[in-house]
């Protein structure tokens, strides 16, 4: 397997992204931001998987999704500063 340091998704797999998304915005809200069946009627991480496996352009909305949450996510938490102790 080749090194991806710079990519958020490598070694993220898709049962994770799913089961973050639904418990960072909830299947309703999900079901909103990404207007596919398997987030709408009657939802779970297993159908939502079956469908996501079969259609890459469902997939690449919630990989794209997941990517936004994460920056979001990292946008409300306070900067850590990493500075050097004060010289006494």
């Amino acid at each position: 397997m080749t090194e991806q340091p710079e990519n958020p998704l490598h070694g993220v797999t898709l049962e994770a992204i799913v089961t973050a998304l639904s418990d960072h915005y909830g299947w309703e809200e999900l079901g909103q931001r990404i207007n596919i069946r398997c987030f709408t009627s009657d939802p779970s991480v297993a159908s939502s998987l079956k469908f996501l496996r079969k259609t890459p352009w469902a997939r690449e909305k919630v990989e794209s999704l997941y990517l936004f949450m994460l920056r979001e996510i990292r946008r409300a938490s306070p900067p850590v500063h990493n500075f050097p102790p004060p010289r006494t």
